[in-house]
């Protein structure tokens, strides 16, 4: 036991398991939506344009999260309002608008100079060089997050599984969408400080589906979601230090085999109601 602990001896390490439980937590959280209605793709665009509106905030002085956070921001919104007036389908709205994010991202560094933070960390995490400024972030993020879901959890559980319904019932559905998008563009924010852009959509996703697999509750997956996405955030990081590989990878890599066991338990309960 004491050698699995051995880690939690060093500050930046006790720092970046605090940063990976919390971001899971939080990934957990949004991502039941994500899940629910049917928005994985929109975790991994939103995570394109992120760095993009980081890429050009580098070149322009602006700083990491406000840029990103703005450009994050501005994009969900975007594809929340252009989705809603049924002309497109949602996966060729979030294929346009983020796609051209990261292409203008890409061409402000390639026009006018390098990043002045390592845009590598921002594509693949860089949860050891986390300080307590980056807890304090995203432990905010999860606090804002948890208590606006549990201020608005009637209508978002309506507008979630019958928005339709929902809409001629008198709620806003629009707003509701537009706060759904404000919180997945600052948790996408938050998390690729952790895993990067390239994983984030995964952290997003695979939590919320497991405990989907276990319970068809809204209440049950909301909970059940955020704790497992903390566990896997926290065993990954573990697990990182001992097999020598990147956390980000390996948290994905532990959310994984956690829907793989989720899946197979399930196919056996059915067999045996047989």
């Amino acid at each position: 036991m004491s050698a699995l602990l051995e880690p939690l001896e060093y500050a930046f390490f006790r720092n970046g398991l605090a940063v990976s439980v919390l971001a899971g937590a939080l990934c957990g959280l949004v991502g039941t939506f994500v899940v629910l209605r049917g928005m994985s793709y929109l975790g991994h665009g939103l995570s394109h344009a992120v760095f993009g509106a980081a890429a050009v905030g580098s070149v322009v002085g602006v700083g990491y999260y406000a840029a990103a956070g703005l450009g994050g921001l501005f994009t969900a919104l975007t594809i929340g309002r252009l989705s809603s007036r049924r002309v497109l389908r949602a996966d060729a709205v979030i294929g346009v608008v983020t796609t051209a994010s990261l292409a203008v991202g890409v061409a402000a560094l390639a026009r006018w100079g390098q990043a002045r933070r390592s845009l590598d960390a921002v594509l693949f995490g860089s949860i050891l060089g986390v300080e307590p400024l980056d807890v304090g972030v995203i432990a905010f993020l999860a606090a804002l997050t948890a208590t606006v879901v549990a201020l608005r959890y009637r209508t978002l559980l309506f507008a979630t599984f019958d928005p339709e319904v929902a809409k001629a019932a008198g709620i806003r559905v629009d707003r509701l969408d537009d706060l759904l998008m404000a919180l997945l563009a600052l948790t996408v924010l938050g998390t690729m400080q952790v895993i990067g852009a390239v994983l984030v959509s995964a952290t997003l996703v695979i939590p919320a589906a497991t405990v989907r697999l276990i319970t068809p509750r809204f209440g049950a997956m909301l909970v059940g979601s955020t704790v497992w996405g903390a566990v896997t955030g926290g065993v990954g990081m573990i697990a990182a230090y001992h097999l020598d590989v990147p956390p980000g990878a390996a948290i994905t890599l532990v959310a994984a085999l956690g829907f793989v066991a989720a899946a197979l338990a399930g196919r056996a309960a059915r067999r045996l109601r047989t």
